[in-house]
Parts: C-alpha cells; structure tokens; sequence
C-alpha cells in the first residue's frame, strides 16, 4: 500500500532530525510498524466497505488484497431487466409465474434507494455454496444480491411456484428418537 510507505517515509524523514542512533531505532521501528499499519488501513477500508454496502443493497462493495494492492469491487443492483413499469424485460427463469414481479422489481428498487438492510449470518452446505456463486455469476451478480433476490423472489406470493407434484399423506413420521 503507498500509503504505509509514504507514512513509513515520513517517520524517517522526522528522525532524520535526531542523531545516529534515533534514525537506528526510527528504522527499527518502522519495519516493525508497517505490517501493524497495512493492516490497520485494511480494516478500515473493510469498515469502509461495508458501510458503503449497507447503504447500497442489494449491491455491494468488497476489499480484495492481492500481495500489497487493494481492490474495490462494486457490485451495482441490477435493474437493467427491469422496465420503467416494473415489468421484467428478459423472460422469466422457467417454473416462475410471471404475475407479482412488478411489485417485487418495484421493492427491490426501493429497498435499494433507501439503503435499509440488515446483516445475517447464512451457512449453507459445502456442494451448494459453488452452485449459487455460479448462479449468481451467470446473472452478473454478486452472491449477496443474487441471495437477496432469490429470498425476495421466494417470499414474494405472486411468484410462488405451484406444487409440482402431490404431497403425500402418511409417509413421514415426526417425533423424537433415542
């Protein structure tokens, strides 16, 4: 980060200042300083990001460290299949019914306009994560907002999918076992 090496650069430049034996000890210091302060300003960038997130959701804004650079990656909500009216303008995922995503795309615009959100903690089981990562990948869409569309889609009773196949009655049993 040329941030720590500027702060690093600046230390010495003030011990500059002393004798021989406070730039020694200046140097001594700083080599020990500078992974304390990489990671300070990391996680404040992190805490950075994630206030920028909650106020942009379903969007999101990530920190990503690769060797000594730090990236932002923005996710954007998107809208673009969804037209002025709240309609979709790309066809439906198959088994959706069409009839409740204007008021569901209509939320989600709002939700997203107001930053409202609130953190949760999802474990989801080893051979699914990768599936929703490449869902959400296929959609142009981070895994967080492509999480909170498909719970937002799943909750939404106008896009519920009718049962596909009879349940059936006196199959299961409930209880408890020792």
């Amino acid at each position: 980060m040329p941030y720590v090496d500027e702060l690093r650069r600046q230390l010495l430049v003030a011990a500059e200042a002393g004798d021989e034996d406070t730039r020694v000890i200046a140097e001594r210091l700083t080599a020990a300083l500078e992974p304390a302060a990489r990671l300070t300003l990391l996680d404040t960038l992190s805490a950075a990001a994630d206030e920028i997130t909650r106020d942009l959701a379903p969007g999101s804004v990530e920190v990503r460290l690769r060797g000594r650079q730090t990236d932002f990656i923005v996710t954007s909500p998107d809208f673009d299949d969804v037209n002025e009216g709240g309609h979709p303008t790309s066809p439906t995922h198959q088994g959706d019914v069409a009839e409740g995503q204007g008021a569901l795309a209509a939320q989600l615009r709002a939700d997203a306009e107001e930053g409202g959100t609130s953190r949760i903690t999802l474990r989801m089981p080893d051979r699914l994560k990768p599936l929703v990562e490449e869902a959400a990948r296929a959609e142009g869409l981070s895994v967080n907002a492509w999480l909170v569309r498909a719970v937002a889609n799943s909750l939404d009773t106008g896009r519920r999918r009718p049962e596909s196949r009879p349940r059936q009655v006196g199959r299961g049993y409930t209880g408890w076992v020792r």
